[in-house]
């Protein structure tokens, strides 16, 4: 009898152990076939003015990039659609729009709020620029930085600034360090001697803020170029100027939103699409897919992937991750986003990410995107980010 039901227990063991590898090798065999989907993208009209940005339920035309001398962006609604002159946006829906699924879906009656354009605000650089015509001398003052983004971990940067008189690239000027600021007064005078007015038309004054680091190499902040033919130099003239990324960093942008719903601890990311990404092939395009890590502090807690969209460096993604965040964790967690090149053969390589979080974001405009989040909660906030490379 003993022997009867030891039998039958391993068959009943060695049935379940088949089950579950059939039901294993299913799900791996989805899962392959699943990210080896090609997603074809809508041939864009070359003679449109506009972009469109597709959510369920709403249709959002947003012009591609506003010009400069637009100030006062106008918003015009015809038969239902927003038409709108700035690529950054938020949208906030009524209150009850986060209720159910995904917040995204459900932005028809929102109101939009003008964000300017999609370059990332990294700071401003206060300068001076006169001439000297007695010693024939280029008087460069540079006197200090404004709002600069934080680059340590300390929430605050060591800036410097070097200064090039282009394209002359062999003797670069430095500021000294300033320790711990990211408002910096340097106040320091530089001089570019045996250059006369008729030379320098042909000559750009480049300033470029970097974060000093004393164990491995310094970030770069941001920069200006400024052609010495735009300034007047029979008199002392003093700018500010908006510093921006450099070219070398620039990895792309992508569209996200974000909603935290406090009553069901729901923290709801929709990741819309992604634009000039950087190329990571050879034919000149990426095989982008977007992985999202939820952390609290720094320990990783939930993964979450977009499919793979081949051969495009303008994916629309389209998908939306909710996470469950108790209100009393929503201050001290974070998003980690990564867009990635898929590779069939190699290892996946990074394009760019971002850090949305309340305190240590990778970005001003991150950080200020998780806390407009906190601030208006049940209401979808939209906002582009540029990707940072790793």
């Amino acid at each position: 009898m003993a022997n009867i039901i030891l039998i039958c227990s391993l068959a009943a063991f060695g049935l379940i152990f088949v089950i579950l590898l059939f039901l294993a090798g299913g799900y791996f065999w989805w899962r392959h076939k699943r990210s080896q989907l090609q997603f074809v993208e809508p041939v864009d009209d070359e003679e449109s003015t506009t972009e469109s940005i597709n959510l369920p339920h709403t249709v959002i035309q947003v012009n591609p990039e506003p010009k400069s001398e637009e100030k006062a962006p106008s918003l015009l609604k015809i038969n239902g659609l927003f038409n709108l002159k700035a690529p950054l946006i938020k949208i906030n829906p009524p209150p009850s729009s986060c209720s159910e699924g995904s917040p995204a879906r459900n932005v028809d009656d929102g109101e939009l709020y003008i964000e300017g354009d999609n370059e990332e605000y990294v700071g401003q650089i206060h300068f001076s620029v006169e001439y000297d015509y007695q010693n024939t001398t280029l008087v460069l003052k540079v006197l200090q930085g404004k709002e600069l983004p934080a680059k340590d971990l300390s929430g605050t940067s060591d800036p410097y600034v070097k200064v090039t008189l282009l394209p002359d690239k062999k003797h670069r000027l430095e500021t000294k360090i300033k320790r711990r600021t990211l408002n910096p007064r340097w106040n320091e005078t530089f001089y570019f001697e045996g250059f006369s007015t008729q030379k320098l038309q042909s000559r750009v004054i480049h300033l470029h803020v970097f974060d000093y680091d004393r164990f491995s190499r310094d970030d770069s902040i941001g920069e200006v170029f400024m052609p010495v033919c735009q300034v007047d130099l029979s008199r002392k003239q003093t700018f500010w100027k908006n510093l921006k990324s450099p070219a070398s960093d620039k990895c792309g942008e992508i569209l996200i939103s974000l909603c935290y719903q406090p009553s069901s601890s729901i923290l709801t990311l929709s990741l819309i699409r992604a634009r000039n990404l950087k190329a990571k092939d050879i034919n000149g395009k990426s095989d982008p897919y977007v992985k999202v890590w939820l952390l609290f502090g720094d320990k990783r807690v939930e993964k979450r992937k977009t499919p793979i969209f081949k051969c495009t460096l303008k994916p629309k993604f389209n998908e939306t991750f909710e996470f469950d965040v108790p209100w009393e964790k929503i201050r001290e967690c974070s998003l980690d986003v990564m867009v990635m090149d898929f590779d069939n053969i190699g290892r996946n390589e990074l394009i760019g990410k971002i850090i949305l979080a309340g305190k240590n974001g990778s970005g001003a405009s991150e950080t200020k995107h998780w806390q407009d989040m906190i601030l208006k909660p049940k209401q979808t906030i939209l906002q582009w980010h540029r990707l940072k490379p790793e």
